[in-house]
């Protein structure tokens, strides 16, 4: 079952103020970013955050599970519902991740 874009929009209205939340479709899910930095994935209507040491502390009661079947594991964020403690962790989470590497130009094609 694919993640309906209805979930994926509610989450990123919970999140508005962590930043300019986006997402993009990717092999029928959903991924999530944060200010152009993916910090997680929507997959079966359900949030998976990368994990983090800040993260860890912050929730040390979520499960680790992997979003799709042979991923690695990310924290299963169940309660998306509080908007102001969702919003905390993907700061929290968001500040540990690099910084996304640049796209290299494309080649233009020769004629």
């Amino acid at each position: 079952m694919a993640s309906r874009i209805e979930f994926v929009e509610f989450i990123a209205d919970q999140l508005r103020e962590a930043g300019e939340i986006t997402y993009r479709k990717m092999f029928g899910e959903y991924g999530i970013y944060c200010n152009g930095k993916i910090f997680g994935v929507i997959c079966e209507d359900q949030l998976f955050l990368k994990i983090t040491e800040a993260g860890r502390k912050l929730r040390p009661e979520l499960a680790q599970a992997p979003p799709y079947k042979g991923a690695k594991n990310y924290l299963l964020v169940e309660d998306v519902e509080d908007a102001e403690a969702l919003t905390r962790l993907v700061k929290a989470t968001w500040r540990e991740l690099p910084e996304p590497k640049p796209k290299k130009p494309k080649k233009s094609k020769k004629q």
